[in-house]
C-alpha cells in the first residue's frame, strides 16, 4: 500500500464500535464502502466521505478488505455467508475482518468458507470500549493466516495501537475470552473490594486512588471503577454483550476441559446486574451487583 493508492476497504456493522471505527479509516485516507441494518450511520458516514452499499455482498465486490463490527456469532455468520453475505461478492484475494466477539469455532468455520472462495477470513476481536474506538488505540487480537493479517495490517493501523497476531483461525477470539474473563474477574474483586471499605466506613475512592499506585492498578480499576464511584455510566457498554460474552467463555472453557470457577461467578453476577438493572445498563453492573448483594445499595460512593 502507498499513501497515494490505498485498498478500498469496507465496512459492515456501524454500531457503538463499528461508526467510530469506520470513520478512523476515512480520516486515514482509505476509500470506504459501508453498510449497516440503521440508516443513520451510514447517511452520516457518507457525509464523511464513503460509499453506500446496498448489502454486504455488494461491499465485498467493490473492495479488498472487508471488516465487520456485529453483536453475535449468529450475526457474523448471517452477514458473511448468509444470503447476500460477503462471501458472494468476495474477490480473490481480499481478506475478511472480523472484529466481532464470537466462538471460535463460528471464526475458525467462516475462515474455511472463505478459503473456498479465494479470499482469507480473520477473527480480530478488539478491547478498548467506545473511547478506543474513537480514539484510534483499540488493542487488536488476531487470528487467522499471518499473510491475510499483513494484506489487512494498514488498515488496521488506523483502528489500534496494539496489533497481536495470537495464531491460527478461532485464536483471537479464544484472547478476546480470556480478556474478557480476566476483565470480569477485575470487576468481581473491585466489588468486594468497595464493599468492604464502605462498610468498613472507609472512602471507596481513597482506596481506588491508592490502588491506582500499586500493583493492583488496571484499567479496570482507572475506568469502570470510576464510573461505580461516581455513578456515571454514559459511555456504556451495555451488559447484554458482556453477558453473550460469558456465555462464549464458558461454552469454551468446556470445550477444552477447563475449570472455569471465577468464570461462572462472574456469570451469576452478570445475571444479577441485569436482573437488577436491565441488560443496557453498562457493565460496570458487575461491580454494582456485588455492593447489592453486600447490601450497600449497589453504590460505591
Amino acid at each position: 500500500m502507498t499513501d497515494t493508492n490505498p485498498p478500498a476497504v469496507g465496512f459492515i456493522g456501524l454500531g457503538v464500535m463499528g461508526r467510530p471505527m469506520a470513520a478512523n479509516l476515512l480520516r486515514a485516507g482509505f476509500p470506504l464502502v459501508v453498510h449497516s441494518r440503521s440508516p443513520g450511520p451510514v447517511e452520516q458516514l457518507v457525509a464523511l466521505g464513503a460509499q453506500a452499499a446496498a448489502s454486504p455482498a455488494e461491499v465485498a465486490a467493490r473492495t479488498e478488505i472487508v471488516l465487520t463490527a456485529l453483536p453475535a456469532s449468529a450475526d457474523v455468520e448471517l452477514v458473511v455467508a448468509g444470503p447476500q453475505g460477503v462471501l458472494d461478492g468476495l474477490q480473490p484475494g481480499a481478506v475478511v475482518v472480523d472484529t466481532s466477539t464470537i466462538l471460535p469455532a463460528t471464526a475458525r468455520d467462516l475462515a474455511g468458507r472463505a478459503a473456498a472462495k479465494g479470499g482469507a477470513f480473520l477473527d480480530a476481536p478488539v478491547s478498548g470500549g467506545e473511547m478506543g474506538a474513537a480514539e484510534g488505540t483499540l488493542s487488536i487480537m488476531v487470528g487467522g493466516q499471518a499473510a491475510a493479517l499483513e494484506r489487512a495490517r494498514p488498515a488496521l493501523a488506523a483502528l489500534g495501537s496494539r496489533i497481536v497476531h495470537v495464531g491460527d483461525s478461532g485464536a483471537g477470539q479464544l484472547c478476546k475470552a480470556c480478556n474478557q474473563l480476566v476483565i470480569g474477574g477485575t470487576m468481581a474483586a473491585l466489588g468486594e473490594a468497595f464493599a468492604l471499605a464502605r462498610k468498613a466506613g472507609v472512602d471507596p475512592a481513597r482506596v481506588r486512588e491508592a490502588l491506582l499506585g500499586g500493583f493492583a492498578a488496571s484499567r479496570v480499576l482507572e475506568l469502570h471503577a470510576e464510573r461505580v464511584i461516581e455513578s456515571n455510566y454514559s459511555a456504556s457498554a451495555p451488559l447484554r454483550l458482556y453477558q453473550k460474552d460469558m456465555q462464549i467463555i464458558m461454552d469454551t472453557a468446556r470445550e477444552h476441559a477447563v475449570p472455569a470457577l471465577v468464570a461462572a461467578w462472574v456469570q451469576q453476577l452478570v445475571g444479577l446486574a441485569v436482573a437488577d438493572r436491565g441488560s443496557d445498563f453498562d457493565y460496570a453492573g458487575v461491580i454494582t451487583a456485588v455492593l447489592r448483594l453486600a447490601g450497600v445499595d449497589g453504590q460505591a460512593a
